[in-house]
């Protein structure tokens, strides 16, 4: 698929980057994909409402955050690829009378998870160990260690494509199942607000503390990977299944395929291991989930997001 041609002064009103041709890889936490038509990095909400407003129908519209849990394929993205980082979205704010969090959709979940400690407010322990924004939690219902983003919502906000009035979804509005929301990724999040409980600046640290442990202890973190690949699937009797035990027990934990391995201390963890292309790691998940199938008949599906053209 040939780039969206831009025309020329697109764009020039904004306050906020745009780049054409921008290689997406640096972005991402795998380091691989190609360029994007436009990347458009906005000053603060306004700008980019702006720019929305401005947008022609027909170019469509990826919104990339820290790039934790994507493979940008290596054919680029088409369109207006919107990277909302820095400080105006990326701000937390702590509601002491509410015992609530405010933060940005740009701010990654690790640090809303620190501000909650700093302020003895409970629940949010569980973001220290997503390697994502708060942005992606909400459009895939982000959790682990037992707790997801629809335990803790209260409501969020964000643009249509259009960058009109904002939007406004309570938790109930977000249609959550196991990594998903209802709502599509038809809306830009700007901003959400999580209830905690009063607790201890002490206690909430050590239950994070906990998880960061475990995290670091049993996954790959230091290096260049997406988090985990897939779902954990469901059985025959309705039970969740461990989608690394399936791996695993399909023979492909270390697989490789290029400069793509799925990881020995993780088998749902796959890595760059230097020089790997989107095409390597994409098709390694691919011989996995083919592994898996072939082997105890359950059909992983990606957690991973997968975006772009193929070379």
């Amino acid at each position: 698929m040939a780039p969206v041609d831009l025309p020329p002064t697109f764009g020039e009103a904004v306050r906020g980057e745009i780049m054409r041709g921008k290689a997406l890889a640096p972005f991402t936490w795998f380091r691989v994909g190609g360029p994007a038509d436009a990347l458009f990095i906005p000053a603060d909400k306004n700008d980019l409402a702006q720019f929305l407003q401005q947008l022609p129908d027909n170019i469509p519209i990826t919104v990339l955050g820290i790039g934790s849990n994507v493979i940008v394929r290596d054919g680029g993205v088409e369109g207006v690829v919107i990277r909302l980082v820095g400080k105006p979205f990326g701000q937390i704010h702590i509601d002491e009378e509410n015992a609530q969090v405010i933060a940005g959709a740009g701010a990654p979940d690790a640090m809303v998870a620190r501000a909650a400690v700093k302020a003895g407010l409970a629940g949010l322990e569980f973001f220290a160990g997503i390697p994502g924004t708060i942005g992606g939690a909400l459009t895939m219902n982000a959790g682990c260690y037992g707790r997801e983003t629809k335990d803790v919502l209260v409501r969020a906000w964000g643009y249509d494509r259009y960058g009109d009035e904002p939007r406004v979804f309570d938790n109930a509005d977000m249609g959550f199942t196991y990594r998903k929301s209802a709502v599509g990724p038809g809306i830009i999040w700007m901003q959400a607000v999580f209830q905690c409980e009063r607790s201890t600046p002490e206690a909430v640290a050590a239950t994070m503390a906990e998880i960061t442990v475990k995290r670091e202890a049993s996954q790959p973190i230091r290096e260049k990977t997406g988090g985990s690949t897939f779902k954990n699937p469901s059985g025959e009797n309705g039970e969740t299944l461990s989608a690394w035990k399936l791996v695993d027990a399909a023979g492909m934990r270390g697989a490789r395929r290029g400069g793509a391995q799925v990881s020995e201390k993780h088998a749902n963890f796959l890595i760059n291991t230097g020089d790997a292309t989107a095409a390597d790691i994409e098709g390694l998940g691919e011989d996995v989930r083919a592994a898996v199938k072939a082997h105890s008949g359950v059909e992983l599906h990606w957690e991973i997001k997968r975006i772009g053209r193929e070379a």
